[in-house]
């Protein structure tokens, strides 16, 4: 288990260890690991002969200077988790210098309708943010695969579109969503919940359930105003959005069309703390 620091340090040893069959993974994570990030690891692992784990808290993609400094930070506690779980991996763990220098500032990507709305609408200049220190460590690390979660899964088509837009030779592999056994999605800000908070936050998973239970025999507009209006009688939230999209281009239904899948999306703040969950619809 190699723990780096140093994007040069990260460098030699990949091009020590790496030959011209191995096939390199990488799984970029802002640490305060769970479950769900062991399981993107797992799927690294079984499909690379080398996976890079990177641990490091983008400031660009953070809109809210609090948000920023509220972002749990546990590196040796992260750095533990991984060593009793994997055996060969490669944590790399940089400082912001280390990537951003001394421009700590985001570029700005065309990503069209993709980023205008949802959490691009909610976080104005957050994928900017994380294609900015994607495109920074898909540099550095050179992978052939990295791999992300579906519960971000708008995330999941940006980072497509980016590898796109910068032609670069990455296969980006999404992974399902990591569920705890109520239905909650697992998430690096579930820690931020109080006990009482984290039975509440199952009512997102359920609002998901009902779209899909009712999918088939409610039109888009109707099943999403009432799920918004069971959001509004709920003292214990504050609703962002809920949607049903087409998953391939996010665009609102309206009609159902065959041959389509859609999801339902939602944000909702719990408190101080903001989730953010979806689930295929058909």
């Amino acid at each position: 288990m190699d723990l780096i620091y140093h994007k040069n340090e990260l460098q030699r040893v990949l091009k020590e260890r790496k030959t011209t069959t191995d096939i390199v993974g990488f799984v970029p994570t802002m640490g305060s690991l769970h479950q769900g990030h062991l399981s993107l690891i797992n799927t690294a692992i079984e499909a690379c002969d080398i996976v890079v784990v990177s641990i490091f808290v983008n400031p660009t993609q953070f809109e809210n200077v609090s948000d920023l400094k509220k972002y749990p930070r546990r590196l040796e506690e992260d750095v533990n988790i991984l060593r009793k779980n994997f055996n060969n991996l490669i944590i790399f763990a940089p400082e912001t210098e280390d990537i951003y220098g001394m421009n700590i500032e985001s570029v700005n990507f065309e990503f069209g309708k993709l980023a205008d709305k949802m959490e691009g609408a909610s976080r104005i200049g957050h994928y900017n943010g994380v294609a900015t220190v994607l495109q920074k460590l898909f540099t550095i690390v050179q992978p052939d695969k990295a791999f992300f979660g579906e519960k971000d899964y708008q995330q999941l088509l940006i980072v497509k579109k980016l590898v796109d837009l910068l032609n670069l030779p990455i296969e980006i592999i999404g992974c399902p969503i990591s569920r705890q056994e109520d239905g909650l999605a697992r998430s690096s800000r579930n820690i931020r919940l109080t006990d009482e908070q984290q039975k509440e936050a199952t009512f997102i998973f359920k609002s998901l359930l009902k779209a899909k239970e009712r999918f088939n025999s409610q039109n888009a507009k109707s099943l999403v105003e009432e799920i918004e209006a069971d959001f509004r009688n709920n003292p214990n939230f504050e609703l962002d959005y809920f949607q049903i999209v087409d998953e391939e281009n996010l665009e609102p239904a309206t009609t159902y069309k065959n041959g389509v899948k859609y999801r339902a999306f939602v944000a909702a703040k719990i408190g101080s703390v903001r989730l953010i969950d979806n689930m295929v619809l058909n």
